[in-house]
């Protein structure tokens, strides 16, 4: 079954690559949606998919890419429509 997911991650992961290995990690696990930098200088990140690969992405999401810093993440369900693929914006 399908659940999509919002999150929005704060800390240094803008400038570091985080959007793009964002959509290579849900390419992998078979997550929908997409990665876009806000003007706070936080990413949010709507992911579509099965409940343990979206368990998986979470986890992934705590630490990004190396040139990351994740200082929070936080999670909430998403109701609306998900994309047909991961995007970044």
């Amino acid at each position: 079954m399908k659940q999509c997911r919002k999150f929005r991650v704060k800390g240094r992961v803008q400038g570091v690559w985080f959007r793009e290995s964002t959509r290579q990690q849900a390419s992998r696990l078979g997550i929908q949606g997409y990665a876009i930098n806000l003007p706070d200088g936080s990413v949010e990140v709507l992911a579509c998919g099965r409940p343990d690969a979206l368990g998986r992405l979470a986890g992934w999401l705590q630490q990004g890419p190396p040139l990351a810093q994740v200082l929070s993440v936080t999670e909430s369900v998403f109701d609306g429509g998900c994309p047909g693929e991961f995007s970044t914006g």
